[in-house]
C-alpha cells in the first residue's frame, strides 16, 4: 500500500522538536493493529448526517460491538501547530462529556473513531499524524479501543491506512438518510389462521 504526503498548514506554523514526535507516519498506524470498520460509508454517512460538519470540524465517535454509534461529539479545535498532544486532550474531554470511561475492563469493547473534516486532498499530512496520535491516546487514556480515523474532504472521505474511501458524503454535501440504531418495526403479515380470525370477529 502506498501513501501520498502533503504539506499541512497547520504543522508548517511552527514544529517544535518536542511536539514533532507527538504524530504517528502512516506506516506506524497501519502496523498499529486498528480494527477495520465493517461498514465504514454507513459509519461516515451517519456522522455526516447527524453533526453536518463543516471544514476543521472533528467528529469523535464511540461505536458498540455492533458498530452503532452509541455516543459521538463535534467541535473545531483551536488554531494551533499541529500537536497530537493537544488533540489528544481535545478528544479526551469530548469523550468524558459524552460517554463514561472503560477503565475497569480488562479488554476494551467500544471502539473510538475519528472523522476529521478538512480542506485539501486526502493524502496523508503531518495534521492528520498528529490526530492519530491523539486518537490512540485519548483511547488508551479512556479505556476504548482505538478505531478508525478518517477524513472528510470536498473530493469524499477515506480511511486513512485502509485505502477505502468514497466521493460522498463529502464537505458541502447535503446529509444522506442513514440507518438507525434501533430496528424497523414489524410488517404486520397478511393471510394464514390469524388474519382469518380477525376477519371473522370485524364481520360480526
Amino acid at each position: 500500500m502506498t501513501f501520498g504526503f502533503a504539506p499541512s498548514s497547520a504543522a508548517s506554523l511552527s514544529t517544535p522538536a518536542a511536539s514533532a514526535t507527538r504524530l504517528l507516519e502512516p506506516a506506524e498506524w497501519a502496523a498499529a493493529g486498528i480494527p477495520l470498520l465493517r461498514n465504514p460509508r454507513e459509519v461516515v454517512s451517519g456522522l455526516h448526517a447527524r453533526h453536518h460538519p463543516g471544514p476543521a470540524t472533528a467528529i469523535v465517535a464511540v461505536l458498540d460491538q455492533d458498530e452503532r454509534v452509541r455516543a459521538s461529539a463535534s467541535f473545531i479545535p483551536r488554531p494551533a501547530p499541529a500537536d497530537g498532544w493537544m488533540f489528544r486532550n481535545a478528544l479526551l474531554s469530548q469523550l468524558r462529556r459524552v460517554v463514561p470511561h472503560d477503565l475497569r475492563r480488562r479488554t476494551p469493547v467500544r471502539t473510538a473513531v475519528l472523522l476529521y473534516c478538512r480542506e485539501g486532498d486526502a493524502r496523508w499530512t503531518e495534521e492528520d499524524g498528529a490526530w492519530m496520535w491523539g486518537l490512540r491516546d485519548a483511547c488508551t487514556l479512556h479505556g476504548l479501543r482505538c478505531g478508525a480515523y478518517i477524513t472528510l474532504t470536498r473530493d469524499g472521505w477515506q480511511v486513512l491506512g485502509e485505502g477505502r474511501g468514497g466521493r460522498r458524503p463529502s464537505i458541502g454535501s447535503a446529509p444522506e438518510p442513514f440507518a438507525t440504531a434501533e430496528a424497523p418495526p414489524r410488517i404486520p403479515r397478511t393471510g394464514g389462521v390469524a388474519s382469518d380470525v380477525l376477519r371473522r370477529a370485524a364481520a360480526r
